[in-house]
């Protein structure tokens, strides 16, 4: 596709090399790149927003300081984004000449990242099992390496660390699946290490799972604007 070819190189004439479009949290392409202020670390704001909810204070890369503001509103890194445009780089299975804008959707169609990550369009059905207590469902999971069952997040996370530590095999994350506002048949290839990433702490005791990501964002903002400092 025309679009794919790439017009440019991995390295721009402004100095750009290819690891600033990837982010050092998800070692993937940036998706909605920000930038923090006094370090200037570039990051895939879920990641950001993530990585600072469990760090607090600090910089997931160098661990510098990260302004109270920055930890809800990360500053959109827009020159990274307008570069990612302009830039390609070779795809990490195919060697393709890519726009770093449109890398991850490239990935669904490189018959080769399929092969070595899994095809996200033929993923395999998981069951989420669910157990009720009073009014409140509580989801347990299956683990997608061995298949072991009615694991809770917290028992499939110390699972997963003490017996898959060092297993590499495309997955999809049956925790991902459970939320409403996650992508059902994203594959993660090292599924360890996305656990310790995105599933330390429990979702449902910060917000309502039954909104939507978009809900969630304005609740908060609304919450913010009644809190007496």
């Amino acid at each position: 596709m025309a679009e794919e070819a790439g017009a440019g190189s991995s390295t721009s004439s402004s100095g750009s090399e290819e690891e600033d479009f990837y982010c050092p949290v998800c070692r993937d392409v940036l998706r909605t790149p920000v930038r923090t202020l006094l370090c200037r670390h570039v990051f895939c704001r879920k990641c950001f927003l993530t990585a600072v909810r469990e760090s607090g204070t600090h910089c997931p890369l160098c661990r510098g300081s990260v302004a109270k503001k920055e930890r809800s509103y990360p500053q959109r890194a827009l020159d990274v984004e307008n570069n990612m445009k302009k830039f390609s780089g070779s795809c990490k299975c195919c060697e393709k000449q890519v726009r770093y804008s449109r890398m991850r959707q490239h990935y669904k169609t490189c018959k080769k990242y399929q092969e070595e990550y899994g095809d996200s369009c033929t993923v395999p059905s998981l069951k989420i099992y669910q157990e009720s207590t009073g009014n409140s469902a509580h989801p347990t999971f299956k683990c997608p390496l061995c298949q072991e069952t009615n694991f809770t997040r917290q028992r499939l996370l110390d699972h997963c660390n003490n017996r898959h530590v060092h297993q590499i095999c495309p997955v999809v994350c049956p925790i991902c699946v459970s939320l409403p506002w996650e992508v059902s048949n994203q594959v993660t290839r090292n599924f360890v290490d996305h656990l310790n990433v995105w599933h330390r702490f429990d979702y449902g005791e910060f917000m309502n799972l039954q909104l939507d990501e978009e809900t969630q964002f304005q609740n908060a903002v609304e919450e913010s604007c009644h809190v007496n400092f």
